[in-house]
């Protein structure tokens, strides 16, 4: 009975989409380390540069997808969005989103 309580409780979890998958800490700021020529170090650009430190998440977000689906025209982001998963820009923005600016 316990476990069937627990795999219900389990499948309406997964169900209403409060169950994620958790991405290592680590690896999303190895993602995060390819933006650094163009956006710097924690993405504190270089003057000239768009900085990402500090940028409300869901605009990052908004933006790589829309690089990523051709919305926004780009020299090269559109190439390299095309490069992560949804779930990875997700993660990738909510990285910058907590850096200071």
């Amino acid at each position: 009975m316990k476990i069937q309580l627990a795999l219900t409780a389990a499948a309406l979890l997964a169900a209403s989409g409060l169950a994620q998958a958790q991405v290592d800490p680590l690896q999303v700021r190895s993602w995060a380390a390819s933006c650094s020529a163009c956006h710097g170090t924690d993405g504190r650009a270089q003057p000239g540069m768009e900085s990402l430190a500090g940028v409300n998440k869901d605009d990052i977000v908004k933006k790589m997808l829309d690089f990523k689906a051709g919305r926004k025209p780009a020299t090269i982001m559109h190439q390299l969005s095309k490069g992560y998963s949804d779930e990875q820009i997700t993660a990738i923005a909510a990285y910058f989103a907590a850096q200071k600016k």
